[in-house]
């Protein structure tokens, strides 16, 4: 493989590097960089940590900041970003990383590069319409998918118009860049189809989710609390909010009918005032907010809980929990896009009382819940490392690269045979 010079775009520092957007491109970011150089541009809002510039050589080899300061959510001046918003035909998520200075500073470095990676959605915001180097959409989610979700599932009259809006803005900017760049890599199959059917995009493929085999390896020093399930993600992004909120309210309690002396962990930085009231009135759960490592929590648990009823991506919570040998018990939404064989490798249950009897059954029958977990443990190990993931990803971004150098070259000598 030709080494190159690539032009990473993102809307965030890396560090800390503690939710599934920042750990899968901080991944394959540092398997990339091994072999290519390194151009990571982008906007900064100072709510990095403070080391993480120092730490982004770690994955770059030329860092470019921009200075960015949207409105703090929960401020005056972002309620009316959002009134402002009506009158706009972007979404709120993607018109907030709107940035003049941005967009020339992508027009400045995209000059000098083989190819321009656009990592998540937002970034496309601010690219130029016109620049002369492959580009790439590395697509994390299907984004309107999630914006689709949360309006179905949404109980307030309000909440469900807004969400059906921003819904309507995000399908047709998604479905804009999709077929602007050259293209799309999605993180599962099943988002690369939705893709090409709900947006024609032309030029669309997939990589699987990776993991960190060696970092997630059980210590062997925890005992395990064979009453505890845990679950672990970003809990200030609504899905995972949401998924815990409806656990604790719709299924924890079957589970207890049965088990009363079953705990929950929840694991994840800046938990909902409403996620707190909730583990405080029921007892037995613990919301521990950003904690330094998750893998003590992970160890020393009995099952792991994806209870998502809105996402889209693929959710690297599950690879790391199974890495650590950990049974996982999730809804079909929560484990989309992960190649796992229900009551194989994983238990897939959507209704709150088939999800209940799954945990249920899993912690009274501990050969069961082994079982299960060696199995989704013996498959990430055997196929999900971030080294095979990134040279998969490179392969990809190589075949778009020669299919625009194809097309340049059947136009230019159109163009050639046009003018005689």
């Amino acid at each position: 493989m030709t080494s190159m010079r690539i032009l990473w775009i993102k809307t965030e520092l890396l560090h800390p590097v503690d939710k599934g957007g920042r750990i899968r491109t901080y991944q394959m970011l540092r398997e990339i960089a091994r072999n290519h150089h390194v151009t990571y541009l982008t906007l900064d809002d100072g709510g990095a940590a403070p080391d993480a510039l120092d730490k982004a050589s770690e994955y770059a080899h030329v860092v470019a900041r921009v200075p960015f300061a949207p409105p703090a959510k929960g401020s005056a001046a972002f309620y009316q970003a959002l009134a402002l918003n009506v009158f706009s035909s972007l979404p709120y998520a993607v018109a907030r990383y709107r940035s003049g200075q941005m967009e020339r500073a992508i027009t400045k470095h995209a000059k000098d590069a083989d190819l321009v990676v656009c990592d998540f959605l937002a970034p496309a915001v601010n690219l130029p319409s016109q620049i002369a180097a492959p580009t790439v959409l590395f697509q994390h989610n299907v984004e309107a998918m999630l914006w689709e979700r949360h309006t179905e599932v949404s109980t307030s009259v309000v909440r469900k118009a807004y969400m059906g809006e921003q819904f309507r803005r995000m399908a047709k900017f998604e479905g804009d860049a999709c077929r602007r760049l050259d293209h799309v890599i999605a993180v599962s199959e099943e988002d690369a189809e939705v893709m090409r059917q709900r947006y024609s995009a032309p030029s669309v493929s997939s990589v699987p989710t990776g993991v960190d085999v060696e970092y997630f390896t059980p210590t062997g020093r925890v005992t395990r609390n064979p009453n505890e399930i845990v679950f672990t993600g970003s809990m200030d992004w609504m899905p995972n909010d949401d998924a815990m909120v409806w656990f604790l309210q719709d299924i924890l309690p079957r589970i207890r009918d049965r088990m009363p002396s079953v705990v929950v962990t929840v694991v994840g930085r800046e938990p909902s005032e409403r996620l707190h009231s909730l583990a405080d009135r029921l007892g037995g759960v613990e919301v521990t907010g950003r904690v330094p490592d998750v893998r003590p929590y992970l160890e020393r648990a009995a099952a792991f809980i994806v209870p998502m009823r809105v996402g889209g991506g693929t959710r690297l919570k599950i690879f790391e929990a199974m890495a650590m040998g950990l049974p996982v018990v999730s809804t079909a939404i929560g484990a989309e896009g992960l190649p796992l064989q229900n009551n194989s490798t994983i238990l897939l249950r959507d209704q709150p009382e088939a999800f209940a009897n799954g945990i249920f059954e899993m912690l009274a029958n501990d050969g069961s819940l082994s079982e299960i977990g060696r199995t989704g443990q013996q498959l990430v190990r055997h196929s999900f490392g971030w080294h095979g993931v990134a040279t998969q990803f490179m392969a990809q971004c190589d075949d778009a690269i020669a299919r625009k150098a194809q097309r340049n070259s059947t136009d230019g000598a159109s163009l050639r045979a046009g003018s005689r």
